[in-house]
């Protein structure tokens, strides 16, 4: 089972911008508005989601998450710790 992240917005840059400063390997167009990955292993998606909650205040971005097939998450400043701790409960390995 995977997961997916979803990241959306309205300003050009603002996804490539977020997504180079998480990870510097990650190439991406410019100009997109909308981004998605899924993630083989669940608890990765951790990392990601606590670099958007400690920096969600420079980009224009709104995150989503799904753990469960067609049911999405959004994340926000008041359930993100929520998450991320959900996450290390369901999936402990």
């Amino acid at each position: 089972m995977s997961v997916i992240v979803s990241l959306y917005s309205k300003n050009k840059n603002e996804i490539a911008n977020f997504l180079k400063s998480f990870d510097k390997s990650n190439i991406i167009s410019e100009d997109i508005l909308e981004w998605k990955k899924e993630y083989k292993n669940p608890i990765e998606i951790a990392d990601i989601i606590g670099v958007f909650a400690d920096n969600n205040e420079k980009y224009n971005i709104n995150m989503w998450i799904s753990l469960d097939k067609d049911f999405f998450i959004n994340v926000t400043d008041y359930n993100v710790n929520q998450i991320i701790r959900y996450l290390f409960e369901r999936y402990p390995y």
